[in-house]
């Protein structure tokens, strides 16, 4: 078999199988939390403090060590205690309930010496958004993830990430890659992998482009593609728990196409496990993160 990072090097984009991930295996996970890395999340407004509860958790059921969320003071308490897994520092945020770009200094901070930060989880307010992310990223140096209406960082926003030495993934789906893209839904529809490799090679990060068939492109060209998951994933909270898992994936030592193919393969092998258990709509994203566990161990056993 062909080696599995080569991506489709040719220009065809390769299918992602059990086999080629157990050919392009993750880091050893080590024997302590300090082993598989610290992870930041950065995300939440005072009326979705959810999102990154979601994000956080597929941060640790993909094997991440440490986990510290950062969000709206207002739930900050209220997250702590739904995730007593995590380290939870508060932030200022404007009256509609988004976080600050005076927040950026503290972020900074708190990412000294993360091995990866995951923003956007929750954001709604793209200006606000666009704000703290002008702030944070130009500053930062830790390996990024970038979810959601974050991903507008890479279009309206105008923003750079190939400072970033362990590079960036933008975790997004159909329409919003379109957004950051600035073309029709209907062109990404038709053609996700031609989309995911312009804005790709476009913006310097690895490119996840959610839908019925998840596609990830490379910014030197390469391109993955599964068909993974089903509809009951298109479901509230589903995207955050992507991003939660390549982030976690990152923190653990992983590289950046590597922790986007296995994250997409990943997710959407855990919604095919619930629409078997469950049915094929009507289970959760909360589901989604605990059923990771045995699939990555499932892919990961030498036995």
């Amino acid at each position: 078999m062909a080696d599995p990072a080569a991506g489709g090097s040719d220009g065809a984009a390769e299918r992602v199988t059990p086999a080629l991930l157990r050919q392009w295996p993750l880091p050893e996970p080590g024997s302590d939390k300090e082993s598989r890395g610290r992870v930041l999340v950065v995300g939440g407004t005072s009326s979705t403090p959810g999102a990154v509860l979601l994000a956080g958790e597929a941060v640790l059921r993909s094997g991440g060590g440490k986990l510290q969320v950062a969000t709206a003071h207002e739930v900050a308490a209220a997250l702590a205690v739904a995730v007593p897994e995590a380290l939870v520092h508060p932030l200022p945020t404007d009256s509609g309930g988004s976080l600050t770009p005076e927040a950026a200094d503290e972020l900074l901070e708190l990412a000294d010496g993360a091995d990866a930060v995951l923003v956007g989880s929750g954001f709604s307010d793209v200006d606000a958004t666009l704000s703290l992310l002008q702030a944070l990223v130009p500053r930062l140096e830790a390996p990024l993830v970038l979810d959601a209406v974050a991903s507008a960082y890479l279009g309206k926003g105008g923003g750079d990430v190939h400072h970033l030495s362990r590079g960036c993934v933008l975790s997004a789906n159909v329409d919003e890659v379109a957004l950051t893209l600035g073309v029709p839904v209907e062109d990404v529809g038709h053609d996700p992998a031609g989309a995911a490799k312009a804005l790709a090679s476009r913006s310097g990060a690895v490119v996840l482009c959610g839908g019925s068939t998840k596609t990830v492109a490379s910014p030197d060209g390469r391109v993955w593609w599964t068909d993974a998951g089903g509809p009951g994933l298109g479901v509230s909270g589903s995207g955050d728990v992507q991003a939660g898992i390549v982030a976690g994936l990152l923190g653990r030592g992983a590289e950046p196409e590597q922790a986007a193919v296995w994250g997409a393969y990943l997710h959407g092998k855990a919604g095919d496990e619930l629409a078997e258990q469950v049915g094929t709509v009507g289970f959760l994203a909360r589901e989604v993160p605990g059923v990771v566990p045995s699939l990555l161990h499932e892919l990961t056993s030498r036995d």
